[in-house]
């Protein structure tokens, strides 16, 4: 009786125990997302529980595999979003509750394998991240010309991107869906303008991490950093454009504090933390030539800040006048003045439905690059284009007229009118006149 019992008892908890094994295995791939960037490709599993995984690295032929454990029986790999030239292909099979993914690259690639929880659109997640050394798509390096003025150079960095959307709207649209284009009309409107290079941050559709942003803006030896988002808050009816530059304190406001909260939430969403480190020798030294650079940054920036938020009141409302602070992490290069662009609150359904449309992102563009020209017309880089071209100026002194102006630099009177949107031949004394 007694051996019936401990048999019967054996029977109960292996039972139970396959019961629970089953109620485990319950994870389930649901979809798989590459995205390509210049020096990085990232694979984004998503999953209905969080991964248990381990993985390795294979060579001849170079290979990363992933083993995911307690998946749903049955369960198979789904199609597979996107590519990049770094991955050949990305297989599966699957035995006894657990997958097996196989990443076939190209080239060996050092990969960072790291789970993701929740976070707004996305679920859970198991990204793998695959830097390219040699990256087939590299920004193109700013060559040296033979004149000895340089353009300035812009560089535009549209928020968010890849993996990170930013905030939604509430229709559902997305802020990264709204940075790039504006970015890239910017940027055109920049490189028709001689004396200035744009350059983009962002390209296409991928994630970078801010510290890679402002990497980015420097290696192409950037003249100012803008960083272009849409604004959001918890309730609808905040609207209107702002502009951020950095603030080695606290937030000044309420949505500045939102701000700095969400930028954490991309880093978080995006990917896992970068740490800049500091490898001066003399840190004193260092420091005060770092404080001294950090302060020029700062006051340009509120310069052009200014510059920016009068053009967008032009075109759009504005939700303050005056340029806000708050500790951005794509603010704090000390060597680039950087401003951080709110073209308008997306979380307010009005200006959502305002933002998509095509022609008020030109309209945006279009104010932000005038106020950035005008700004490097009046406070330009001493070995840039502009710098020389301000150096052709005349400033009108008694008994000058413009015929004997014209006489005297040789240019015609029409030429000194029309570029000084003169509408007569009158000018007065002490006023400063742009000479072709």
């Amino acid at each position: 009786m007694k051996n019936n019992y401990y048999k019967l008892k054996g029977c109960l908890l292996f039972i139970l125990s396959g019961l629970c094994i089953a109620a485990q295995a319950s994870n389930e791939v649901q979809s798989v997302r590459v995205w390509p960037s210049p020096d990085n490709t990232r694979v984004v599993f998503d999953l209905t529980a969080a991964p248990e995984h381990k993985y390795f690295a294979l060579d001849k032929p170079d290979r990363l595999v992933i083993d995911l454990r307690n998946i749903k029986s049955g369960s198979n790999l789904p199609a597979v979003s996107g590519d990049t030239g770094l991955i050949k292909a990305i297989r599966s099979s699957s035995d006894n509750n657990s997958m097996r993914i196989v990443l076939d690259l190209d080239k060996a690639s050092k990969a960072t394998v790291f789970a993701l929880p929740p976070t707004p659109p996305y679920g859970h997640r198991l990204v793998v991240d695959l830097p390219d050394s040699q990256p087939q798509h590299s920004t193109p390096a700013i060559t040296p010309t033979i004149r000895t003025a340089r353009d300035i150079v812009i560089a535009i960095d549209a928020g968010h991107g890849g993996e990170d959307p930013g905030s939604i709207g509430p229709s559902g649209f997305y802020e990264k869906n709204i940075t790039l284009p504006i970015a890239r009309q910017l940027a055109q409107m920049i490189d028709r303008q001689p004396g200035m290079k744009a350059m983009m941050v962002r390209t296409k559709d991928y994630y970078l991490h801010v510290n890679r942003r402002t990497e980015i803006a420097r290696g192409q030896q950037a003249d100012l950093l803008v960083s272009i988002h849409a604004d959001a808050f918890t309730t609808p009816q905040p609207r209107g454009a702002s502009v951020w530059v950095l603030s080695l304190r606290r937030a000044t406001t309420e949505v500045g504090r939102m701000l700095e909260q969400t930028e954490r939430h991309s880093e978080l969403l995006g990917g896992v933390a970068e740490i800049i480190k500091d490898s001066a020798n003399e840190r004193y030294l260092a420091q005060t030539v770092l404080d001294l650079s950090m302060n020029h940054s700062m006051v340009t920036a509120y310069q052009v800040a200014n510059e920016v938020l009068n053009e967008l009141g032009k075109v759009a409302h504005l939700h303050k006048k005056e340029p806000q602070a708050a500790s951005l992490g794509v603010l704090k290069a000390p060597d680039i003045p950087s401003i951080l662009v709110e073209v308008g609150f997306i979380s307010n359904p009005d200006e959502e439905k305002q933002l998509k449309a095509a022609a008020h992102q030109t309209r945006l563009a279009q104010s932000l690059f005038t106020a950035l020209k005008r700004h490097f017309e009046q406070s330009p880089p001493a070995d840039s284009l502009f710098a020389q071209q301000r150096a052709r100026e005349h400033r009108v002194s008694a008994g000058e007229s413009l015929s004997l102006l014209a006489q005297r630099y040789n240019v015609s009177i029409d030429d000194l009118r029309n570029l000084n949107q003169l509408s007569s031949d009158s000018i007065r004394v002490g006023q400063t006149l742009r000479l072709p």
